[in-house]
């Protein structure tokens, strides 16, 4: 009995080891489609090129936070800002988002890239905060911090979710203050030249 266990174990664990190795290409290739898409869309441009993908790390509330800001330029070369991806604790785990900002600092659009909160409730954040929601944050510049009315903020909560709201204004806030200062706090890695097609 243990030969046959130990024999149909390791029959099963080949065979799920084949299957990720096949499938493994695919997902990734799925993903980065997904990711290409999401920075024309919250930079709102489909003529664009991705002119660099910086790796940042940054510490908020005494954790080292990683964020990548997918700078991007038309086809004439004029900066048109870039995409950050942020990542913050939600009400269902985490919450990432990518933000659109142009070179003023202003928010020209966001998706989200992976989220586990609530069906109905805090799964409306996808919509809620974009141009035509309950809640635009579209077009502002978070210089000073966004934050929900319930905490003296100008941005209304998400109904009933207003854990949900506030861990996307801060993933947006994160963002924003990676954004613009880059340069000058944060340590970069490797950056690199790719083309969004």
């Amino acid at each position: 009995m243990v030969a046959v266990l130990v024999i149909v174990a390791l029959i099963m664990g080949g065979l799920l080891a084949i299957v990720n190795h096949v499938t493994e290409g695919p997902i990734q290739k799925q993903a980065d489609k997904a990711l290409a898409d999401g920075i024309k869309a919250v930079l709102g441009s489909d003529n664009l090129n991705v002119t660099a993908n910086d790796t940042i790390r940054k510490e908020f509330d005494g954790k080292e936070q990683v964020f990548i800001v997918h700078k991007a330029a038309d086809a004439s070369g004029k900066d048109l800002g870039a995409a950050v991806e942020s990542t913050t604790m939600g009400f269902g785990g985490d919450l990432k988002v990518l933000v659109g900002f142009n070179p003023a600092g202003e928010i020209l659009g966001y998706t989200l890239l992976a989220h586990a909160e609530t069906p109905g409730l805090g799964a409306k954040a996808d919509k809620w905060f974009q141009k035509d929601g309950k809640a635009s944050i579209i077009g502002l510049n978070p210089a000073t911090p966004l934050s929900v009315t319930k905490d003296g903020g100008q941005v209304d909560a998400i109904t009933a979710s207003t854990i949900t709201s506030r861990a996307f204004l801060k993933a947006v806030n994160q963002a924003y203050e990676v954004y613009v200062k880059q340069n000058t706090d944060a340590k970069s890695g490797a950056t690199k030249k790719v083309a969004v097609k």
